[in-house]
């Protein structure tokens, strides 16, 4: 388990004790900023991104219903009936089985606190096996990661789109600034800069990205007082004055962070010593500093990768699941610990989910719909959410003869269930999600 000194380290950027201390005027420049909109309550939204096209055709299985997957999945991607983790999806009137990996999650399904959306992905609008046989609008390059990844990030399945070039977790944030009643950045992300927090105005926090190579001796401090002096100096209206605005910007917000990550209690959950499970540690410690921070509102995005499994995919898996699981868990203790836990909904997205039929390299090829976990204190778990396919190659979901799952639930009403609970108004879930009027509904009940 790490310490709260080296997760500072970490993510605290070696800006040095001026910069330290440039934050308190940083919050004193916070306070200026309070709107009267501003929410009064707590709520964060955290985004789970498995890199590479998840497989969920064996995340979950049914059970009831076993001998139709059995018959597709062979001996090369089968997972025995014995071993699966069962539950019961009341809205299904069907049984289900999770792979035998997920148990952490298991009994956050059956307490209530995790449900299942089953077949959402990219849409154009709504479309059946007939529309898209007889050559129904597609989202653009349908089963490429890159584009399918960007699709899953900004809700947009046009590339001469302009709103593509934004993610839907950055305009939410553009729409909801006002709930907060400070302008330190609503968006963090401990993997880069993804589309999805990419907004017009918004753009995210990077722990880890602020400047290194200073102390706090007199010559460091000097040319870092030296560095801020240049970053000042244009401030004519040129793409360099900006560039500097946000540079300066940037170094401040990281110092208010690590002031305020001085300020929050050590936690006492234990995350698993994993890549996801370090990134939601680093969230968590992030949501202990909102007092500090004096923010309302946060949108959070971390990632896994690895999960283009092509060849090896039923040991591939054991590892990849058993980390998401755990990671996941433990921060939802970690909520609960601080007494947010109906207060954050963790969400998982994919590039697009994989072929229900083997490929002969013991894997699966890229699909289309998948199924996704959604979790948190708020969350009406227990239950399945959606319209679970029907498991027939050629059959009437199959956008082929190998198992591709046409989406019944498009990312878009994935989303705007998810930023109606945030807080975004009716007016402006058209800003946020473009193409959702094309859907039947804009909230799918898994959030009050």
């Amino acid at each position: 388990m790490r310490t709260r000194r080296q997760f500072l380290r970490d993510a605290g950027c070696g800006l040095g004790t001026a910069a330290i201390l440039s934050a308190f005027d940083r919050f004193s420049r916070l306070d200026a900023a309070v709107t009267p909109q501003a929410a009064t309550d707590y709520r964060a939204l955290v985004c789970v991104f498995l890199f590479g096209g998840n497989d969920a055709n064996n995340m979950v299985i049914p059970y009831d219903d076993y001998a139709s997957y059995a018959l597709v999945r062979g001996t090369a991607l089968n997972i025995p009936k014995a071993s699966l983790l069962q539950v019961n999806a009341p809205s299904q009137k069907a049984a289900f089985g999770l792979h035998p990996n997920l148990a952490e999650l298991q009994s956050l399904y059956n307490s209530g606190h995790l449900a299942v959306l089953a077949n959402v992905g990219t849409l154009s609008g709504p479309t059946s096996r007939s529309q898209y046989l007889a050559g129904a609008p597609v989202p653009n390059s349908l089963f490429s990661h890159a584009d399918q990844q960007n699709q899953w990030q900004s809700s947009v399945t046009r590339t001469d789109d302009v709103r593509a070039n934004t993610g839907w977790g950055g305009r939410l944030a553009d729409v909801t600034s006002a709930l907060n009643s400070v302008s330190f950045p609503m968006v963090v992300s401990v993997a880069g800069v993804p589309l999805f927090t990419t907004g017009i105005n918004a753009r995210p926090l990077v722990p880890g990205s602020g400047l290194s190579g200073f102390s706090t001796s007199a010559a460091s401090q000097a040319r870092y007082a030296a560095l801020r002096s240049i970053l000042k100096a244009d401030g004519a209206a040129t793409l360099v004055g900006a560039a500097n605005t946000i540079t300066s910007s940037g170094i401040d917000d990281v110092a208010a962070l690590n002031t305020a990550l001085t300020q929050a209690s050590a936690l006492k959950t234990v995350f698993p010593a994993t890549s996801l499970g370090g990134q939601l540690q680093k969230i968590a410690q992030v949501i202990a500093s909102r007092a500090a921070l004096r923010i309302n509102r946060q949108i959070f995005f971390v990632s896994l990768g690895g999960f283009d499994t092509h060849t090896d995919q039923i040991n591939t898996h054991v590892t990849l699941y058993r980390q998401v699981s755990q990671a996941m868990s433990a921060f939802y203790d970690a909520t609960v610990e601080l007494g947010v836990a109906a207060d954050v909904t963790s969400f998982t997205l994919s590039d697009f989910g994989r072929t229900f039929l083997p490929d002969s390299g013991g894997g699966t090829d890229h699909a289309w719909g998948s199924h996704h976990f959604v979790m948190g204190g708020s969350v009406k778990g227990g239950d399945f959410y959606g319209t679970f396919p029907n498991l027939a190659l050629n059959g009437p979901d199959d956008a082929s003869n190998e198992g591709r799952w046409i989406p019944s639930t498009s990312v878009d009403q994935y989303g705007a269930t998810l930023a109606q609970w945030y807080g975004v108004a009716q007016k402006d879930l058209a800003t946020v999600f473009p193409y959702l009027s094309q859907f039947g509904t804009n909230h799918l009940g898994f959030l009050p």
